[in-house]
């Protein structure tokens, strides 16, 4: 791992063209995150909306020193005005993967959130075989809290998917 910090930052217009290739490239996207093709298209319209940061997904580019490694989502969740909580995903760059990058950004994230707005949980979850998130999740401080049966549909079959929390009152690491 390098020496200079991972930091979250919005993304930027030059940032765009990596961004889709982690959506749109199966190559780029990783075992877990390749779900079939997208409109290309749809996230430089959202960008030029709101630039990623909308009312309901704010997406922030991940970086270590200048260099775009993916990104990180949260989603906001919950029925009413007074349940909010987040639910938050990662895309890394092949090159970035392995490296602790995605640890710290998801550390980031979650800091950012417990800080900016007032929720008292964060959610994450990912496929019960993708072993690296869930270790990064749990160095985080998320709990494992269950597996929801069936619930990603990926490479022509339904997957289980390990669903973990993290509370602000939860004690970090």
């Amino acid at each position: 791992m390098s020496d200079e910090a991972v930091s979250l930052r919005p993304v930027a217009e030059a940032d765009l063209p990596a961004l889709g290739r982690l959506i749109n490239d199966p190559q780029a996207t990783g075992e877990f995150q390749w779900h079939g093709w997208r409109d290309p298209e749809r996230l430089r319209r959202r960008w030029e909306e709101h630039g990623l940061l909308g009312d309901d997904q704010w997406i922030f580019a991940v970086v270590l020193g200048d260099e775009f490694c993916g990104f990180v989502a949260a989603d906001r969740m919950g029925l009413l005005p007074t349940m909010p909580y987040w639910n938050i995903g990662i895309q890394l760059a092949p090159h970035a993967r392995g490296r602790g990058i995605g640890t710290r950004a998801q550390r980031l994230l979650v800091d950012y959130l417990f800080a900016c707005t007032p929720v008292m949980r964060v959610e994450a979850d990912t496929e019960t075989g993708n072993l690296a998130e869930q270790r990064a999740l749990e160095k985080v401080g998320f709990t494992r809290e269950g597996v929801h049966r069936a619930v990603t549909f990926r490479a022509g079959e339904w997957r289980d998917s390990v669903m973990y929390g993290l509370l602000r009152t939860d004690p970090r690491p």
